[in-house]
């Protein structure tokens, strides 16, 4: 069964090559092609740490904030239990 799959798979190939292999070459279509993805990776590299910057921004101040309101629940605590 898997010679009879294999024997149909088989692709029979001519001998003559109608074109040189050593100087074929994408040329400028591959060249643009190659140089758009990697536009497009340099843009989303700096994309990504433009947000990750923001995120741990909001999350220095949003500590921040934090710390400032704990204090302050401490400090009327401590007012309170001062009376």
């Amino acid at each position: 069964m898997l010679s009879t799959l294999y024997a149909a798979v088989t692709v029979v190939t001519d001998d003559t090559v109608p074109f040189d292999p050593n100087t074929v070459t994408p040329g400028i279509v591959g060249f643009l092609a190659t140089f758009g993805v990697a536009v497009a990776v340099v843009l989303l590299i700096i994309d990504m740490v433009r947000r990750v910057r923001r995120v741990n921004l909001r999350q220095a101040v949003k500590e921040k904030l934090d710390a400032e309101e704990k204090l302050a629940a401490d400090v009327k605590k401590a007012n309170e239990n001062d009376k």
